[in-house]
């Protein structure tokens, strides 16, 4: 064989050896369980300002029934359908939670057996085939405009010793995933709305007045006991008919109106609709139907002959230096727990469905504008226009007058529009609050001194 056949052959036969590496060369193949990870779970969904419908369902594995709450925006405002489309001031909330589901990514791979799903804690809490009490996940969805589905995930358990990693899974489908899910999602009631009840600032109150009495429900006569007028005076406070010994005790006083201040709402009923509407006109008297009346009594409360609304277990008025006027009327006691306590429901006003720890809370507002005395107007107002070197004496105490009158019409206008707004608000809803702070609030004249040092 000559040299460059001899050469040629051994060329071929290195070719082929290579041909045979690279066939049975071991590849890398990525399984189709991981061809989607670290993708989000819905790429189609990038405006967390889109979402105006959240819903929750959780399963509460003692009654064997799922437990939904919902968020939604309808007729030009945030409410919550479980709580008589109670006014839902946490729609901040909303959108970080829609972010924070649109964040979620598909971190891990776990499984793609359905036999997982109890396990890991991702059973569909709305699927009636599933006999099993255990394992059932929270099912989060959230809506845009005319209902199109922009999320719906079932958030499962945490992932043991990996902190907040949990299961997930997207409803109808088997695989489950890991994610980070770093987010709170509450069902809460009170996380969705404005508890503080009164939104008033404890400095400015300076007038309180504690009535104490109540309602023989029988007779329908008034039983009075004692009433309290509580009046500021520069750092102390002052009363009536008290010892010569005797003097006001600020620190009780003090607790009393921080309890007024941190006053806020367990739950919420909504009055009929003809009481809501007396409520909130501004004039003429309030028309009361025998359906509103019924209404009344079975929370506690009752008209006099002469029209003025009672409560059977007293009330308190409260008054701040603006004007402001609450009337805190105190009724029933409510018993529940749960949103038979939030929401109310015909058991919870029925002893055998939970503790009687709270009160019904019948709430106005108005204003008073005697607290703001209106101050002298200016003689003219030739003063306008000039320059400041040809103002005259008269000029610029017509101009100071001017200026302190604007401000008073100012003040008035800002007050009272808070008073229509808390009005408007309080005339719809009978308030729930709890037992301990009607407590703090029914003070007796013996509560409130204390002997002079």
């Amino acid at each position: 064989m000559s040299e460059t056949k001899r050469t040629l052959s051994f060329v071929g036969a290195a070719a082929l050896l290579l041909l045979l590496v690279v066939a049975t060369a071991p590849r890398t193949v990525t399984p189709d369980a991981f061809s989607d990870q670290g993708e989000p779970f819905f790429p189609e969904f990038t405006d967390p300002n889109e979402a105006i419908t959240l819903e929750v369902i959780e399963f509460d594995e003692d009654t064997a029934a799922a437990r939904p709450f919902k968020v939604t925006f309808q007729e030009g405002r945030w409410t919550i359908p479980s709580h008589h489309d109670y006014p839902a001031d946490g729609k901040d909330r909303l959108a970080e939670t829609a972010a924070g589901v649109l964040e979620l990514r598909k971190d891990d791979f776990r499984s793609n057996n359905a036999a997982d799903h109890e396990a890991c804690g991702v059973l569909d809490p709305l699927d009636d085939a599933i006999t099993s009490l255990k394992g059932r996940g929270k099912r989060v969805t959230i809506k845009g405009t005319n209902d199109k589905v922009l999320a719906d995930l079932i958030i499962g358990r945490e992932v043991e010793g990996r902190d907040n990693l949990r299961f997930v899974r997207v409803p109808g489908q088997k695989r489950i995933y890991v994610s980070r899910a770093d987010l709170e999602i509450s069902t809460a009631f009170e996380d969705w709305i404005e508890r503080d009840l009164l939104q008033v600032d404890k400095e400015k109150i300076d007038r309180v007045v504690l009535k104490n009495y109540s309602i023989n429900e029988r007779t329908g006569q008034i039983v009075k006991r004692d009433e309290i007028p509580l009046d500021k005076s520069g750092d102390s406070w002052k009363t009536d008919r008290m010892r010569a010994n005797q003097e006001v005790d600020t620190v009780k006083v003090n607790d009393l109106l921080r309890a007024l201040d941190e006053l806020s709402i367990v739950g919420v009923r909504p009055k009929p609709e003809g009481l809501s509407a007396s409520l909130q006109r501004s004039e003429g008297e309030i028309r009361i139907s025998q359906a509103d009346l019924l209404s009344l009594q079975s929370k506690g409360y009752y008209f006099s002959r002469d029209g003025q609304l009672l409560s059977n277990e007293g009330e308190v008025e409260v008054q701040t230096s603006d004007g402001l006027v609450y009337t805190l009327r105190f009724g029933e006691i409510v018993y529940g727990s749960g949103e038979a306590l939030t929401a109310g429901t015909e058991a919870s006003d029925d002893r055998k469905s939970g503790p009687g720890e709270n009160r019904y809370l019948f709430l106005t507002a108005t204003f008073e504008p005697k607290r703001l005395p209106e101050p002298p107007k200016p003689a003219d107002t030739g003063f306008e226009g000039k320059p400041e070197e040809e103002l005259s004496e008269a000029d610029k105490r017509n101009r100071d007058l001017k200026r302190k009158h604007d401000e008073w019409k100012a003040k008035v206008e800002e007050v009272q529009q808070k008073a229509d707004e808390l009005s408007s608000r309080f005339a719809d809803w009978y308030y729930v609050i709890a037992g301990e702070r009607f407590e703090k609030l029914r003070l007796e004249r013996n509560d409130l001194f204390k002997s002079k040092s």
